[in-house]
């Protein structure tokens, strides 16, 4: 049998718990584009995507119970910034809306951790040049990340 010949990640769909806070939040946060609204749900586009939408929130209500930890499920969504200044925005963005819950260095990526406001837990990473993964290429690892020490190594000059 054939494996399915999986190109990338098109969109997500997340169940929010209000509509209105959830859709602020990654409009805010992310500067995504809606692009519709149909009943319980809301899409949205990032910006200079090729997808028809990147993001869907389905609202199932107040009432519904929130994410647990370490449940059988998804545990989070990584979205790719395409440069460490942009992966260093994303922390100052993060800390205003006090979503950031922490950072790591996973050696090929550069990478923040948050939560939306029904406790949904997402990464924002940079994905470091191929070419300078090193030992990295075949290991996962996590380590603190510090974000001026990989500026001053990966930014602009």
């Amino acid at each position: 049998m054939p494996a399915v010949p999986v190109t990338r990640l098109n969109h997500a769909v997340l169940y929010v718990s209000d509509i209105e806070r959830s859709a602020e939040f990654y409009q805010r946060a992310f500067g995504f584009e809606e692009i519709e609204r149909e009943g319980p749900m809301a899409f949205f586009r990032a910006a200079g995507s090729s997808n028809h939408h990147d993001l869907a929130l389905f609202c199932v209500g107040a009432s519904a119970p929130r994410p647990s930890r370490g449940a059988v499920g998804l545990y989070h969504l990584a979205w790719e910034v395409p440069s460490i200044e942009d992966l260093a925005a994303a922390a100052s963005t993060l800390t205003e809306l006090k979503a950031l819950t922490g950072m790591s260095d996973h050696g090929a990526t550069k990478s923040l951790y948050g939560q939306d406001p029904d406790g949904i837990e997402f990464e924002v990473m940079w994905l470091v040049p191929r070419d300078q993964w090193g030992e990295y290429e075949r290991r996962g690892v996590v380590m603190p990340l510090d974000l001026t020490r990989e500026l001053a190594r990966f930014g602009r000059k």
